[in-house]
């Protein structure tokens, strides 16, 4: 096993002593073992030999276990003015610390130099094996998936098989794909190993089943050795497969429309899935009337394991305080608290602040830190501006200013008070397509046609339009795969349902085309609660998104992203975490 012992200073310099390439001054250095006198001095010394008594500093650190003190000082010297041998130790000491200490990004800074340098061989390997953990914990899963897998075709370390697996289990098929180009025989192993999982859709008996049946066919691979820890959880749901499902959805009211549309994505779903799912029932009772307690003794009643519904947000309000919930419920909107308290719990939608959320975090990687914010000027702009400004604000973003505007009215003035606080780096946009096409021409007219727009869904009708969307051109905006399927996937073959999607798709109005797509994965989810539940870091590829139960039982929604071209919608790839340019921009800093 490969092991980076500490003193890393020592360490080091001992192997490239013993090596016969000591680095060109370490003999002439008089041994300092004061941390603080060594920071002194480098206050006083020239570039070079600054960054090599903080080395010194930070490793003495380190070794006295002040680790906190040292990942700080490590991760603020300028390793471009170490000699490369040194360079080397500060990359492990700083890996060794970030890793240790739960700070990802030192770990990911550290791991630059794995393109800079020669590592030999075992060191090489500790800090690959670093980087993939902590590319995994910034959700760089494709990417870290690639890191570990390669440390493990070297070293066969069946402790790399949980964290692989993690990764793995949360990449889309085109990610899955993209890592067959030039894969060796243990990735290919693991590769199809997250492909039979896949098609088992859900199904805990074929999922198993075919497990063995992988297991016999890989016997030497490490996964099969070692079964990842989640899978062998899954099973613990055997006997426990969702047979028979209750939906509670009005039939009349004010939100019969919307429950209409989700209703009819259930039940065209529920029809392609008929024969997957082994004879699943699906019964819908009116909830019109919104007496909860009488719903669930319905559902009791007529032997629902699981409940979807309610749709009114004062509904899963009452229910998300209370202790529990008769049966496991997905409840097809958010209450007003802050949290869920009822245990069997889990509420979804289509939460304009989970996307809210998602630009600030894409916007602070692509290394914005100056935002202003354009809202409407109702409950809604107030609710999701709130949400972008809160995540904005954790993740050390400065707002310059925030306007509100009057959706009926002209973007014209709104604009010019976005620029008016003091000039942003980017623009958050909350806003229909009508209003949202008239933003990016009043910025080109107030001379800032240069500053980036990042959007939600809604500035999207859902099918081309080139000639009224040309003035949308450069807004990066987040949609669900089955809007942009050419950002999710890699085209519409790859969606997930895909005959479903065809179906619904061919007759559908793009304003109810969303909320189809939300009763298919209604459908999906509410068959996977029992997993949930067991396994809350379970995590689905659906119509809207790539889902993921919160703690509390919220779903979250992380979208594909995409960028207006000639008035068209066209796919962004993820960020690269290992490009020099992030150092630049402040992200690693």
């Amino acid at each position: 096993m490969l092991k980076m012992p500490r003193g890393l200073l020592a360490t080091v310099l001992l192997a490239l002593l013993v090596a016969g390439c000591a680095p060109p001054g370490i003999v002439e250095r008089a041994p300092v073992d004061d941390p603080d006198q060594l920071l002194r001095q480098a206050q006083q010394q020239a570039p070079e030999e600054a960054a090599l008594s903080r080395l010194e500093a930070a490793d003495i650190l380190a070794r006295q276990g002040q680790r906190t003190q040292a990942l700080q000082i490590s991760s603020e010297i300028d390793d471009s003015r170490l000699p490369a041998e040194y360079r080397l130790q500060w990359a492990m000491l700083l890996s060794e610390l970030g890793n240790e200490l739960g700070e990802p990004w030192a770990v990911i800074q550290a791991g630059q130099l794995l393109d800079e340098i020669d590592f030999p061989s075992d060191a090489g390997l500790i800090l690959r094996e670093r980087l993939g953990l902590a590319l995994g914990q910034v959700d760089e899963h494709r990417a870290a998936a690639d890191m570990l897998m390669y440390v493990q075709a070297r070293t066969e370390r069946e402790a790399l098989n949980d964290p692989i697996w993690n990764s793995l289990s949360r990449l889309d098929a085109s990610e899955l794909a993209s890592l067959r180009e030039g894969a060796d025989e243990l990735a290919l192993g693991w590769l199809s190993l997250a492909g039979l999982v896949r098609e088992s859709d859900g199904d805990i008996e074929r999922l198993l089943s075919n497990l063995e049946a992988w297991r016999e066919r890989n016997a030497r691979h490490p996964a099969a050795r070692e079964v990842p820890s989640e899978l062998l959880a899954l099973r613990e749901l055997r006997g426990r497969e969702v047979r028979h499902i209750a939906v509670f959805l009005p039939e009349s009211g004010p939100l019969s429309s919307v429950a209409e549309s989700i209703r009819a994505g259930m039940r065209m779903h529920h029809m392609h899935s008929a024969e997957r799912n082994g004879g699943l029932r699906l019964s819908f009772i009116d909830a019109s009337h919104g007496n909860l307690d009488a719903l669930y003794a319905e559902a009791r009643d007529i032997g629902a394991q699981v409940v979807i519904g309610p749709l009114d947000k004062d509904e899963v309000t009452e229910l998300e305080n209370r202790d529990r919930v008769p049966l496991p419920t997905l409840a097809l909107n958010y209450g007003h608290g802050d949290s869920n308290q009822a245990q069997g719990l889990f509420q979804y939608g289509l939460s304009a602040e989970d996307e809210a959320r998602q630009v600030a975090r894409r916007a602070r990687e692509d290394g914005h830190r100056r935002a202003a914010m354009m809202v409407p000027d109702n409950e809604w702009g107030t609710r999701v501006g709130r949400a972008f400004q809160q995540e904005w604000s954790r993740l050390d973003g400065i707002v310059t200013n925030a306007v509100t505007y009057d959706p009926r009215g002209s973007a014209t003035e709104s604009t010019r008070r976005v620029l008016a606080g003091g000039r942003p780096d980017m623009l958050f946009l909350l806003a229909l397509p009508s209003y949202a096409r008239q933003v990016p021409p009043n910025l080109d007219y107030f001379d800032a046609a240069n500053l980036p727009i990042y959007a939600t869904s809604h500035l999207y009708e859902g099918r081309p339009q080139p000639l009224l969307d040309h003035d949308l051109d450069d807004v990066f905006f987040v949609d669900i795969p089955w809007q942009i399927p050419d950002a999710a996937v890699g085209g519409v073959e790859a969606l997930p349902y895909l005959a479903s999607f065809q179906d619904l798709r061919e007759d559908s109005d793009p304003a109810t085309f969303r909320l189809m797509a939300m009763g298919v994965d209604a459908y999906e989810l509410a068959r996977r609660l029992p997993q949930f539940q067991l396994l809350p870091e379970s995590e689905l590829f659906g119509a809207t998104g790539l889902l993921l139960p919160g703690r509390d039982g919220r779903i979250e929604r992380r979208l594909p992203w995409a960028r207006f071209e000639r008035g068209v919608p066209r796919p962004i790839l993820t960020f690269e975490l290992l490009d020099g340019d992030l150092l630049d921009n402040g992200q690693l800093n």
